[in-house]
C-alpha cells in the first residue's frame, strides 16, 4: 500500500472515530458542578449543561446527581469544547468520583 493510500485511509478513520465516537459531557467546558441544598448546614453535588443541552421532556433544564457524571455522554453536540485529553481525564475521574450520592457539610 502506498504512502498516500495509507494517509488517506488514516484520515478516513480518524474522520470517522470523531463522528460516531462518544462525547463525554465531564470532559466539556460547560459541564458545571453545583450545590444543592440537602437540608439544614448540608448539600449534594450536582452537575449541570451551561450551554443547555440537557433538558426533560417539558423543556425544564435537567440537572444530574455529582456521582454519575462519568456515564452522561450522546452522540454529537454543538456546543461542545474539550477541556483536554479525553481518555485520560475520563479515567482520572472515574477514580476519584463518589460511588453513590453524599451530602457535605456546610462551613462557613
Amino acid at each position: 500500500m502506498s504512502q498516500a493510500a495509507v494517509n488517506a485511509e488514516t484520515e478516513t478513520l480518524s474522520y470517522s472515530e470523531e463522528c460516531t465516537g462518544k462525547i463525554y459531557c465531564a470532559n466539556c467546558s460547560h459541564c458545571k458542578l453545583i450545590t444543592s441544598p440537602a437540608g439544614q448546614d448540608q448539600f449534594y453535588l450536582r452537575v449541570r449543561c451551561d450551554a443547555g443541552k440537557w433538558k426533560k421532556k417539558m423543556g425544564e433544564e435537567k440537572i444530574h446527581k455529582y456521582f454519575t457524571v462519568s456515564r452522561r455522554s450522546i452522540d454529537s453536540c454543538d456546543a461542545y469544547e474539550p477541556m483536554g485529553d479525553e481518555e485520560e481525564y475520563m479515567r482520572e475521574l472515574r477514580k476519584t468520583l463518589p460511588s453513590k450520592d453524599e451530602s457535605y457539610d456546610r462551613y462557613y
